[in-house]
């Protein structure tokens, strides 16, 4: 995983509320064996039909290409647990998701594939809706700075040190290397 520090970039501005990882990733696209490949099957049933790009999606408009942070409503990431969802987002370009709430497995699944989701109020994310800015988000400092206004943001320090370090589960349990050594020469059969 890419340590991640800040980023800055224009925000895709996806207004729906409920988002499930069904719609992020429909289940017809998870036959892929590893994490990439799934970009171009991010919200496939929104952005296509008739496999023909759809005028009036967002992530169709190319004021948003190369776009990096993502804007989402409420309970963005419910549904079903599948993973496969935050690899579509990671695999095509967002770094960063920015809503007011998420379902908790997926908010776990964002930090542990090298995805910033970040809680704002109502308040805070409708001001975001309404930026056509570039958006700048610090993770060391926790901060979101748009249109010259810093707005801070938290995090828990565990998630902040495997964002920071770029750490998956693998890198996290070698933290721990010496300590697993020791307890497996003590338990010798």
């Amino acid at each position: 995983m890419e340590p991640f520090t800040k980023i800055k970039s224009i925000a895709t501005p996806l207004d729906k509320v409920n988002v499930d990882t069904d719609q992020i990733v429909p289940k017809q696209f998870l036959k892929l064996i590893q994490k990439t490949g799934f970009g171009q099957y991010l919200f496939y049933d929104w952005r296509y039909e008739n496999g023909a790009p759809r005028k009036d999606f967002v992530l169709n408009d190319t004021a948003y290409e190369n776009s990096r942070i993502l804007l989402a409503r409420d309970n963005f990431g419910c549904g079903s647990s599948r993973e496969h969802a935050v690899w579509a987002l990671d695999d095509y370009g967002f770094k960063a998701i920015i809503s007011t709430s998420f379902a908790d497995i997926f908010y776990n699944n964002c930090f542990k594939n090298g995805i910033l989701p970040i809680r704002v109020s109502d308040e805070t994310l409708q001001k975001l809706f309404s930026t056509k800015s570039e958006i700048e988000i610090d993770l060391e400092d926790q901060s979101i700075i748009v249109d010259g206004v810093t707005i801070s943001f938290t995090i828990e320090p565990h998630w902040k040190k495997i964002l920071l370090e770029g750490l998956d589960d693998i890198a996290v349990t070698l933290l721990h290397e010496d300590a697993i050594v020791r307890y497996e020469k003590s338990h010798k059969i």
